[in-house]
């Protein structure tokens, strides 16, 4: 069976860890083709480097996804590279080293920051790619956002919660907004995983062990159970799947 995303071109922001690595490394090893803007070009380059290394093709970029001239070069540079963009996957979010605190404990500079980079971000990226998949007609955007606007633990990371609550209105937003231009835009929905930024927040593992209770599946998320929801949106087996919102959380919120 032949790779499900042979010869697509994606587009992965933040891919130079966490969650961003492993939809890079598993897109590769579908076939596609990918550009990894990051905000950190030398994690980036070290993910491109094993990906080319085992055969696949990546190439990693500067950018910081909240400066609209930093989204249009992402866009110029896809097309220079590989003359389209099949897929954009908003992965890049503010999130590591992200501190727990009481809701109204956000200073105004937090709050703006993370809704500069993880709403604004998120959507400056569509407006740059999107008018490509528009010339193509057809594209696949997929938004990472989050489980924990639906959960308890928003409380302790409200500015967090809220730009991801966000992230699901943009997505439902701009489905119908490009849709008729055979345009898929869907969202996923992490629970609490075991990367490198929520690690640094559960030295303990206490709120590994407070999620594990909540889920129905009894394990702790790892990374690896996310790439697969993605190339499913991203691939031609959801063709007709747009607008929604899938939690890959072990049953933890069920919608």
């Amino acid at each position: 069976m032949s790779p499900v995303l042979k010869d697509k071109v994606a587009v992965i922001t933040g891919a130079g860890r966490g969650l961003g690595k492993a939809f890079a490394l598993r897109f590769a090893a579908e076939g596609a083709r990918l550009l990894l803007p990051d905000i950190s070009p030398e994690r980036a380059e070290l993910v491109a480097k094993e990906i080319n290394k085992g055969g696949g093709e990546a190439h990693a970029m500067p950018a910081d996804i909240s400066e609209e001239k930093d989204t249009q070069k992402i866009a110029a540079e896809v097309v220079r590279r590989y003359g389209r963009a099949d897929i954009l996957l908003n992965n890049a979010a503010l999130y590591y080293g992200v501190a727990r605190r009481a809701w109204d404990a956000w200073t105004v500079k937090d709050w703006d920051r993370m809704f500069e980079v993880n709403v604004r971000g998120t959507y400056l990226c569509c407006k740059a790619i999107a008018p490509i998949m528009v010339k193509q007609g057809k594209g696949k955007i997929i938004n990472i956002a989050s489980d924990v606007f639906l959960l308890p633990g928003a409380v302790g990371l409200t500015a967090y919660a809220v730009s991801k609550a966000a992230v699901y209105g943009l997505t439902q937003a701009l489905a119908r907004a490009l849709g008729p231009s055979g345009i898929n835009v869907n969202s996923i929905g992490p629970g609490f995983t075991a990367t490198e930024a929520s690690l640094g927040q559960d030295a303990s593992g206490a709120a590994f062990e407070g999620t594990i209770a909540g889920q129905a599946i009894k394990r702790r998320e790892e990374p690896s159970d996310l790439p697969g929801t993605a190339v499913f949106l991203a691939s031609a087996d959801s063709d007709f799947i747009t607008g929604h919102f899938i939690t890959v959380n072990g049953g933890h919120t069920m919608l």
